[in-house]
């Protein structure tokens, strides 16, 4: 980060925007303050066009005469409810929104997140504001253009990596229980460290999370999710108590069990680690290829880059959840988890609905990936034959390379030369699945005679008799024992449909 003078502050907002907004308040003899993120993020060097303003007395004031100033080039959306407006416009080449909002004290009932809200003084508006880092201003009125004020040392936590509320944490975090989920969103995204005393709070205060939706929730979720390094987020969430009450299933993998002298590693932090070879996977792949959504389109992929990015990691996030409930002792082999995956998928819509998380193809993509996340191991465990990746291709479809490159990211033991053997598999996996795809298997995979036809062949209704039969020829050219020609797969069928009596 950089720290800048009062006037070394005036030249970064010397833009045509900024005096714009200047202008309009001393018109109406108004104070006038940019706040919160943006201010954050100059001295973070990183570069915002969304721009919250505080206006002592009426913000909406304020956006209507910047509206008036700017013209009809200016859209102005006015929100009488809750005493802001929004401004935006296009300004050379830069679209810009911004936020006004008249400056405003806040006191909260204990079973609400939505405040009684009284006009107030800039000190009232900061006082209310979730982080030292967040609560500092920008005076922009002329007089004072380019002023910092910084009640809590905002500048100095910002220097140091910390993250503090302005007001005691208990206060700040009962008010607002999402602000805990902000906390921990803010030190992940950063790569700051929760101060202690806060920290503290976190912990006394996790219960209050209960009042908060669950779409709420998921806003925070998906944002520490996609943070460079999120797992820093999920050892926050589990330290604090948070994760047992949002995200249970997960939290349950914290632990260690011990039988005979024999032990099972901790699949909470397996799971962390795997989250982290995914995402750095995915930096690597968009670093080799920089995929335009065209391209990816292009590529058969039924969701957008974002939500690729965003769903593998909430694959990868749950892919062991069946763990708690499959676990078992087995005094020949020691602790196991059989169908832990199967299990896990089945969790997958809870959770879901649960977050409100959307139930549509993401949620789908994210239940076949936990499923089928042990095929490619098991593949690469024995030998690599053609009929093992045919299914496989068969059953993830479009999906396969995101399912390689969860299960490659599933492989975290410390023995270095299992780990080699692994991946060495898996390459000889990928190069199969390549060879299979140029010939199109998506297409022959699909057996010439379908059910439709079984129907009117055998006069059967809908019936299990008819899945037996497709499925017996759906095997016959995966394992390659016949080819995907109708009169070969006609004689099977037959043969077939006469041991089971249909004839």
């Amino acid at each position: 980060m950089k720290l800048y003078s009062d006037e070394e502050l005036a030249k970064i907002l010397d833009q045509e925007i900024f005096h714009q907004i200047s202008e309009a308040a001393d018109r109406l003899g108004k104070e006038c303050y940019v706040v919160g993120g943006y201010v954050r993020d100059i001295f973070l060097e990183r570069p915002s066009n969304d721009i919250d303003v505080v206006v002592v007395g009426s913000g909406i004031a304020v956006a209507e005469e910047l509206k008036r100033m700017v013209g009809r080039k200016a859209h102005l959306s006015v929100f009488k409810n809750f005493g802001t407006a929004q401004v935006k416009f296009r300004q050379k080449g830069v679209e810009y929104e911004v936020e006004f909002v008249g400056a405003r004290k806040e006191s909260y009932s204990h079973d609400s997140r939505k405040p009684i809200v009284e006009d107030g003084t800039l000190e009232d508006d900061q006082n209310r504001r979730d982080f030292t880092i967040n609560a500092m201003a920008i005076c922009l009125n002329k007089d004072r253009f380019g002023e910092l004020v910084d009640p809590f040392n905002g500048l100095a936590d910002l220097e140091d990596g910390i993250i503090a509320t302005p007001l005691e944490p208990d206060i700040t975090f009962s008010d607002d229980p999402l602000r805990m989920l902000r906390c921990i969103r803010f030190a992940t995204q950063l790569n700051f460290q929760i101060e202690d005393v806060t920290f503290e709070a976190l912990e006394r205060m996790a219960d209050r999370i209960k009042i908060v939706s669950g779409e709420r929730i998921k806003d925070e979720l998906n944002k520490i999710i996609m943070a460079p390094h999120p797992s820093i987020g999920f050892e926050y969430l589990q330290r604090s108590g948070l994760l047992q009450i949002i995200l249970p299933e997960l939290s349950a993998l914290d632990i260690v069990d011990q039988k005979n002298g024999r032990a099972h590693k901790n699949n909470f932090y397996h799971t962390l680690e795997v989250l982290e070879n995914v995402v750095n996977a995915q930096c690597k792949m968009h670093n080799a290829q920089s995929a335009t959504p065209e391209e990816h389109a292009k590529n058969n992929c039924a969701l957008s880059i974002e939500n690729c990015a965003l769903y593998l990691r909430w694959a990868a996030l749950l892919h062991d959840i069946g763990k708690t409930k499959s676990k078992r002792w087995d005094p020949a082999v020691g602790w196991t988890f059989h169908n832990h995956n199967l299990i896990g998928a089945k969790m997958v819509p809870v959770i879901f609905r649960r977050l409100m998380l959307p139930l549509d193809m993401k949620m789908k993509y994210v239940e076949k990936l936990v499923d089928l996340h042990m095929r490619p191991i098991v593949i690469a465990d024995e030998e690599v034959t053609d009929s093992a990746v045919r299914r496989l291709l068969n059953d993830a479809g479009d999906d396969i390379d995101d399912l390689m490159t969860l299960c490659e990211a599933d492989i975290t033991s410390k023995n270095e030369g299992r780990k080699k053997m692994f991946l060495e598999n898996f390459r000889m996996v990928r190069e199969k699945l390549t060879d299979l795809q140029e010939k199109d298997y998506k297409r022959l995979l699909q057996p010439v005679i379908d059910g439709n036809e079984i129907m009117e062949l055998f006069h059967l209704p809908p019936s299990r008799e008819v899945g037996v039969l497709k499925q017996y020829l759906k095997d016959a050219v995966l394992d390659n024992r016949v080819e995907n020609e109708r009169e070969p797969l006609m004689q099977l069928l037959m043969e077939k449909a006469k041991n089971m009596k249909l004839i």
